[in-house]
């Protein structure tokens, strides 16, 4: 239904640029959107930058561990899916968009699915949206230590994250889920703890401003992409960081 009602707005404004989240739902609906209009696009960027009337982007190649330049070439629009928090920094007040409200007519058969409900999850910042983010692997060893990452997450300000093998075996749900089969996550700080640092994490996590690991095995691969690393057990660091926090900050922790 959404690429119905995108492309013909497309072809009538004719823009320069589209962008969209890169979410599972923006990925499937900007390479719909691509083929649709025979149009280039780009996934993940985390950087774009227009010069001598060229677009360039910016995205993590190889699981994370390096970083690919694409510049687009043909006729716009082209596509482009942006990982959250790319645009970092106060904005630019001096400038002001405009918002359009369109009624689409969709055409008979076009809704080949109905919605029948919708479940949010309250009570939680959302990993993807978060400027902190603090992340439990299967170091934290049972699913109730996950309340000392809550408490620090509390603490500071930030979403609670979780590796697949934690969400796999149903410790946390997957909107918890951090990595290239979950959430892709750009915040300013993140926090990991009690995660070794398989590709598959690095990931949906390696965009991040600051890493901060804390694993009890130094040679875990987490701290080859980490800005700062705590070689601990993550079970005795963790109320440490959120006592300290509490005391900088002036909170307290909720969860005793």
């Amino acid at each position: 239904n959404a690429l119905v009602a995108l492309v013909p707005q497309i072809k009538k404004h004719a823009p320069d640029l589209v962008l969209l989240p890169a979410t599972i739902h923006g990925k499937e609906l900007a390479s719909a959107l691509s083929a649709a209009l025979d149009v280039g696009m780009a996934a993940d960027c985390v950087g774009l930058d227009f010069s001598d009337g060229e677009l360039r982007v910016r995205r993590p190649v190889y699981a994370g561990k390096a970083y690919a330049t694409l510049a687009f070439t043909g006729a716009p629009p082209h596509i482009a899916t942006l990982r959250p928090n790319v645009f970092r920094g106060p904005a630019d007040s001096s400038r002001s968009g405009e918002t359009e409200s369109v009624d689409v007519d969709l055409p008979d058969g076009a809704q080949t699915l109905k919605l029948k409900e919708v479940v949010m999850e309250t009570g939680r910042r959302d990993v993807t949206e978060a400027a902190i983010v603090v992340s439990g692997g299967m170091g934290m060893q049972a699913p109730e230590n996950f309340k000392l990452l809550e408490a620090l997450a509390d603490t500071i300000g930030g979403a609670v994250g979780a590796s697949r093998p934690v969400v796999d075996d149903g410790w946390r749900p997957y909107s918890n889920q951090v990595g290239q089969t979950g959430r892709t996550v750009s915040p300013n700080l993140y926090i990991a703890c009690g995660i070794s640092g398989a590709v598959q994490h690095l990931a949906g996590m390696s965009s991040s401003k600051c890493i901060v690991a804390v694993n009890k095995d130094p040679h875990a691969p987490i701290f080859e992409v980490a800005d700062y690393g705590i070689v601990g057990d993550a079970l005795e660091v963790v109320p440490l960081l959120t006592e300290e926090f509490g005391k900088v900050m002036g909170t307290t922790d909720e969860h005793g």
